[in-house]
């Protein structure tokens, strides 16, 4: 683990609302190592990092962020209107703009990686998914792991959410000192055992830094334009049994029209486990 450094310490830094992110999230009671270290951002696509946590994005010194997706999905109807023909031309598109919106919270573009996924079929290679965190949480040695929920919204996010799950087991299972998960969204379903949630108010200004950030996703314009950007919310993550459904009812990505199902995805989940040699039950 990375020794506290002040140029990474969350619980310092001070916004201009005089608000520190130890005061947001304080409420959660994250380990005091989980607010001493830089932060790495999980998102399933370009974008998603900016719509769950563009304030604690600008708030983390020398962060870093990962798409497990490129944003580009196979199949040129599920691409929005006007994007280039060829996939590999719109997701260079999708990745320019996460350049663009990452520069405006002081993410540099060395910072940024990406897993390679294509859109929509993260699910379909979890286990080397996992694999990739791993090395990257290993080389950059976050205190902190920004996620995704399973709540069955995305099959690329519960895939993200996954892998980074996944990834913390593995390395606690080799004697190291895993980063924490943290949760961010909009809005969470309600915790399987029923955690605090820490919810930030945006200020005028910092409503305007998140639409200016959300503008320079042009290609998903009409999508993000609905967005509700008044606050933000963060919670520590809960263990979850990736082979059961994350809620009662059909998942919201169900009712999509996506060749992705619940029972499908939860059906390459426990092949993943497998192959990484990781119970079924709750764990990290």
């Amino acid at each position: 683990m990375r020794p506290p450094d002040e140029s990474t310490s969350l619980d310092k830094y001070l916004g201009g609302d005089g608000r520190t992110v130890g005061d947001i999230l304080a409420p959660l009671l994250l380990p005091p190592q989980a607010m001493r270290g830089s932060v790495l951002f999980v998102a399933a696509h370009p974008n998603d990092e900016v719509l769950g946590a563009s304030w604690l994005m600008r708030r983390s010194p020398g962060c870093h962020v990962v798409h497990v997706t490129d944003g580009a999905p196979r199949d040129p109807s599920l691409r929005p209107e006007g994007a280039p023909p060829a996939r590999e031309a719109y997701a260079r598109i999708r990745e320019e703009e996460a350049f663009a919106a990452l520069g405006l919270a002081g993410v540099p573009r060395d910072n940024l990686f990406s897993l390679g996924a294509v859109d929509l079929e993260a699910a379909q290679d979890l286990a080397t998914l996992t694999g990739c965190l791993v090395a990257l949480i290993k080389a950059l040695r976050p205190a902190l792991l920004v996620v995704h929920p399973y709540e069955g919204r995305h099959p690329d996010q519960d895939s993200a959410a996954f892998i980074s799950h996944a990834a913390v087991a593995l390395l606690a299972r080799a004697g190291r000192t895993p980063p924490v998960l943290l949760e961010m969204a909009s809005e969470f379903l309600p915790a399987p055992d029923g955690r605090p949630v820490a919810t930030v108010a945006f200020t005028e200004a910092e409503c305007a830094t998140k639409r200016r950030m959300l503008a320079c996703y042009a290609s998903q314009g009409r999508e993000l334009q609905s967005f509700p950007v008044g606050c933000e919310r963060y919670r520590a993550a809960p263990r979850y049994d990736f082979t059961r459904p994350p809620h009662e009812g059909a998942l919201e990505y169900e009712a999509s029209g996506w060749r992705m199902t619940g029972a499908r995805w939860r059906e390459l989940a426990r092949a993943a486990l497998e192959t990484l040699r990781l119970p079924e039950a709750p764990w990290h």
